[in-house]
């Protein structure tokens, strides 16, 4: 028990409550550093932020590389849906009917836990490797946090040589400097992605 009193000489005199709290505070702080599992506990309060954030920063590493797994295996179903011609044959109107067409079949080819709205597929074709662009879009986005990229749909004819790039917004967060974002919407509370790409390059069968 710390005393509200302090000695001097024969008679005692009032502590006042700012320096009687400073006291308390102190008296607690010295219990605590003699105590084996109170300091295991202040040592876990000062370590757990940064274990937390690890754990989540791992945790956000796996499932990001399962979201980019399986949209590899999503681009691979579509090169070969359009390399032998089905893409040509079934997806038939106006050009933005034949891309809204071709954007619903890869939307079946995605996992569940990825949705369809953040999923952009690209196709370009040409008669050889030099006419086709890889180079990965100037992102933009409007007012509302939409995209505004306009994506490409040419699946081109037998033999020639075809790209197809599908690209998804996973969106991520940045944890003590723990930053996977490689582009981020500045016209929606700054929303962060790392924006996942798999790419099929190669030339059209006779079909």
């Amino acid at each position: 028990m710390v005393s509200l009193f302090r000695n001097s000489g024969a008679c005692a005199q009032p502590v006042r409550p700012a320096e009687s709290m400073g006291l308390r505070a102190k008296a607690t702080w010295q219990r605590l550093l003699h105590d084996d599992e109170a300091g295991t506990a202040i040592e876990f309060a000062i370590v757990a932020p940064a274990l937390f954030g690890l754990l989540l920063a791992i945790l956000q590493l796996i499932i990001v590389f399962l979201a980019q797994s399986a949209l590899e295996t999503a681009c691979e179903g579509t090169a070969r849906y359009v390399l032998t011609g089905q893409a040509q044959a079934n997806f038939t109107g106006t050009a933005t009917v034949q891309q809204t067409a071709f954007n619903n079949y890869v939307c079946t080819l995605m996992p569940p836990f990825m949705g369809c709205g953040y999923l952009f597929a690209d196709v370009e074709s040409g008669p050889d490797y030099t006419t086709v662009n890889l180079a990965e879009p100037t992102w933009t986005f409007d007012g509302n946090g939409n995209v505004t990229n306009v994506m490409k749909y040419s699946p081109g004819t037998q033999g020639q040589i075809v790209v197809v790039r599908l690209f998804y917004f996973w969106p991520v967060i940045s944890l003590l400097g723990f930053n996977i974002t490689s582009v981020t919407d500045t016209n929606q509370n700054g929303t962060m992605y790392d924006v996942l790409i798999a790419t099929s390059v190669a030339k059209t069968e006779q079909y």
